[in-house]
């Protein structure tokens, strides 16, 4: 029912040749679909591409003719000046993951700097293995507190801001902006249903400052997709959770076993003379 996109994943630019980048392009823009690229993830990703292509990441894409409006760049951390503003200039799509770009030490993404030159900034949470809770509303609190950390600036990312980024820019971000993202006439019923009424969410005198810095997934009550509810009243309806969580230790167990993983002795046991 139009709820699987399919796009292209170029992963990163040390996977690509110039030639498929381009070939890529061509066929995502004619197929008027999305590429979903890492891009200036570390620093030493610009200091190869300098040193095999000539340029950084950002500005060898663009010498390629490869930045326009369906490219999404993910983590984008090591941005000068020049190249947000040459992703405003072909409005390319930017996907923020606070908490992966902390947790495998990427660096702090200028994303202050990029709303403020009007780029179309989302969040996300990036894949398990950089991310152990894939936690939208965590991701939300990160955003709204690291920047502000960074730039030793309080009124940085606001509250109001982290949400849009959320919600509106996300949809914008997926190429979706028609369909999602806002609710509206004419809108999809996309929606989640957060209950406040927990202690550690209240007293509520701000809506948005509470989602965005109080509340988290406990307080997802509800969710619903295209009119249909996938979560009502904290029960899953689409699928069986007990089922699933048996699956999950099992399948578990059996990775644990083939990799032969010894997980480390943390508390080890001490003699107390």
């Amino acid at each position: 029912d139009g709820r699987v996109r399919i796009w292209f994943g170029l992963r990163t630019i040390f996977n690509n040749s110039d030639e498929l980048i381009l070939k890529t392009k061509k066929i995502a823009d004619e197929l008027n679909t999305g590429i979903h690229m890492h891009i200036a993830e570390i620093a030493a990703e610009n200091d190869y591409v300098k040193a095999n292509r000539g340029d950084s990441t950002v500005e060898h894409l663009h010498k390629l003719g490869a930045l326009g409006p369906n490219l999404l760049a993910v983590h984008t951390v090591w941005l000068t000046d020049r190249e947000i503003d040459l992703f405003r200039l072909y409005d390319v799509k930017v996907s923020h993951n606070p908490a992966a770009a902390m947790k495998v030490v990427l660096g702090f993404a200028r994303i202050p700097e990029m709303l403020e030159k009007g780029l179309n900034v989302s969040i996300g949470t990036d894949g398990a293995p950089s991310n152990n809770r894939m936690d939208m509303m965590r991701e939300m609190y990160l955003t709204s507190l690291i920047h502000k950390g960074r730039t030793l600036n309080p009124k940085a990312v606001p509250a109001e801001q982290v949400l849009e980024m959320a919600t509106v820019h996300g949809a914008k971000c997926a190429l979706l902006e028609k369909e999602i993202g806002s609710l509206e006439v004419g809108k999809k019923a996309d929606l989640i249903v957060l209950n406040p009424n927990t202690l550690h969410s209240l007293p509520l005198h701000d809506p948005i400052a509470n989602i965005v810095y109080t509340m988290s997934s406990e307080n997802v009550e509800s969710t619903m997709c295209n009119g249909q509810w996938l979560m009502k009243n904290r029960e899953i309806l689409v699928l069986d959770e007990a089922e699933l969580i048996e699956k999950l230790k099992e399948k578990a167990a059996e990775i644990k076993k083939k990799a032969k993983i010894e997980l480390p002795n943390r508390f080890p046991v001490v003699d107390i003379i």
